[in-house]
């Protein structure tokens, strides 16, 4: 089944610090969307859609590190169901995104979490 890579998103302590220098290092630009500390980047690339987000713990007692990706699949439940039978582990349940689309966070076979996404139609041209 296939999937495409949508996301991305810096985990920071100091979102201001990190907004200045990706807005100094890349030209990115980016707006409050959510929660507290939670930016979207305007201008990560056609196709892309990027965060900048306080650092935060999907898994209890484990912090977000580095970068988290995640990826656009055509259908979550039959995603969820092929992680499981592959022996990954859904550590965040299906959460809607009002105009986004349902997204679960999952552990691969190596302990990498990992996001996926069925988007809603329209959120990206070719899924009109």
């Amino acid at each position: 089944m296939p999937a495409t890579f949508r996301h991305f998103a810096i985990n920071a302590d100091d979102t201001s610090r990190a907004k200045a220098f990706y807005e100094s290092v890349f030209g990115w630009r980016f707006d409050p969307w959510g929660p507290p500390d939670f930016y979207q980047v305007k201008n990560a690339g056609q196709g892309l859609l990027g965060a900048l987000q306080g650092r935060r713990e999907l898994v209890a007692g484990v912090r977000m590190a580095g970068f988290e990706a995640s990826f656009g699949v055509a259908d979550l439940k039959a995603t969820i169901a092929a992680i499981e039978a592959g022996g990954g582990k859904i550590v965040m349940p299906p959460y809607r995104i009002e105009g986004v689309g349902e997204l679960i966070y999952f552990e691969d076979t190596e302990g990498n979490l990992v996001g996926a996404m069925q988007y809603d139609p329209g959120v990206f041209p070719e899924t009109a």
